[in-house]
């Protein structure tokens, strides 16, 4: 291993290597019917493959037909179905833009009946709930965690400590390495119930049939009937308070609006931009960590590229920074940390600038680069759908087999 790896916790780098050839060799090991059968579970046959889609390792339609090419599927297997709310979560982006980082409608309660600030007993895995300490102290570990074990997260912070979602969302997304704008802000907003038409909410026994033993929660606040625990869902107070005072807490990750220093990125100059006069620039970002296209010419430089207004606002842990930066480095000559500002500067007299949309970053690379569309699987939905089952609807509409997505 290089010294990326190295510095990398191994919980990260052993389970989920930041490499495409890793990402191919999962999709080599899908098994659908098996994923269909145990989804659910917390040790179920999952696909492990959301950090490489979010950092544009591969694409949907790269996994699609790689599982295609060795199991044709049903265009409503349970594995499409989920790749699909992948897609959803962008279509509302599309067309909601920075509104998804706002309640889509009410919940259960008003908005301002909500505390603002994540408990630190939740952000220190002492809530004394199992299933809510396993799932935090699983999240710092690794930098992933079961869709289910985020279910069960969000809805314990919202509905019975009744904390409002977008501050256990912004929390979420900055552990995660998969984190997605779209994906984890529209997911808090599905538990919430401010976007959809109900809270979502789980209790002991639903965590007892999907975990393994150290998760299991009889005895505690979400080992209640589903009438209770709406009632609190929609009641004045919350149902369940701060952990013990003096239960072991597990240490949350730094955040870093900045790559660490030793990961040797620079930053554009004075002399930059004479030097790339002329050039044909490919510009890697975070969400689209891939080589350039073929069309264009074999002389192109390769730029990685992190912008500081992003970071700024959106702080990852280091593990996250060494893992993305792992891939960046494995595409390009060489890796800015920079302004939007600077990076216009630098690239001004460049031939041309190319890159891939992606909609954390458009609002700047679309003042840097020729932009290609992100990668898309499903037909697009020009009309704006209110709900996922809307959304499939019409992006399936006539389909029976998934290669027909392909």
């Amino acid at each position: 291993m290089n010294s990326l790896f190295d510095a990398m916790p191994a919980a990260w780098a052993d389970a989920l290597p930041p490499t495409r050839s890793a990402a191919l060799a999962r999709i080599a090991r899908v098994q659908p019917g098996a994923y269909a059968r145990t989804r659910n579970r917390l040790d179920g046959a999952v696909t492990g493959l959301s950090p490489y889609l979010t950092h544009g390792l591969v694409t949907l339609h790269e996994v699609l037909a790689g599982i295609q090419a060795r199991e044709p599927l049903a265009v409503q297997h349970k594995l499409v179905f989920e790749l699909g709310w992948r897609a959803y979560f962008r279509h509302v982006w599309a067309h909601q833009g920075e509104r998804i980082l706002r309640s889509l409608h009410e919940g259960p309660r008003p908005e301002a009946a909500y505390a603002t600030e994540l408990p630190a007993d939740v952000r220190e895995a002492r809530t004394g709930v199992p299933v809510i300490d396993e799932a935090v102290r699983t999240l710092y570990a690794t930098g992933t965690l079961h869709n289910h074990a985020r279910m069960w997260l969000a809805s314990y912070v919202v509905h019975l400590r009744h904390v409002h979602w977008r501050a256990g969302a912004d929390w979420l997304v900055a552990h995660l390495l998969d984190g997605d704008l779209a994906s984890n802000h529209l997911s808090w907003q599905w538990v919430a119930g401010t976007g959809s038409h109900k809270p979502y909410l789980f209790n002991a026994e639903n965590v007892a049939r999907h975990a393994p033993r150290a998760w299991h929660s009889e005895g505690t606040v979400v080992d209640r009937s589903y009438d209770e625990l709406d009632r609190a869902a929609h009641g004045p107070h919350p149902l369940a308070g701060p952990g013990p005072a003096r239960a072991a807490a597990t240490p949350e990750p730094a955040l870093l609006g900045a790559p660490p220093a030793d990961l040797g990125l620079t930053a554009p100059d004075a002399t930059t931009a004479e030097r790339l006069r002329g050039r044909e620039v490919w510009l890697v970002h975070p969400w689209a960590l891939r080589a350039p296209p073929a069309d264009l010419p074999g002389e192109t430089l390769c730029i990685g590229l992190y912008l500081h207004e992003h970071h700024a606002a959106w702080p990852w842990p280091e593990a996250r920074w060494r893992w993305v930066d792992a891939a960046m480095a494995a595409v390009t000559a060489e890796r800015w940390q920079t302004s939007a500002v600077d990076a216009t500067t630098a690239l001004a007299g460049a031939a041309r600038v190319h890159s891939v949309d992606d909609p954390h970053l458009t609002r700047w690379l679309k003042r840097l680069a020729r932009l290609d569309p992100a990668p898309t699987l499903f037909p697009p939905v020009e009309r704006p759908c209110s709900s996922f089952s809307q959304w499939w609807t019409r992006a399936t509409r006539g389909l029976q087999r998934a290669e027909e997505l392909l």
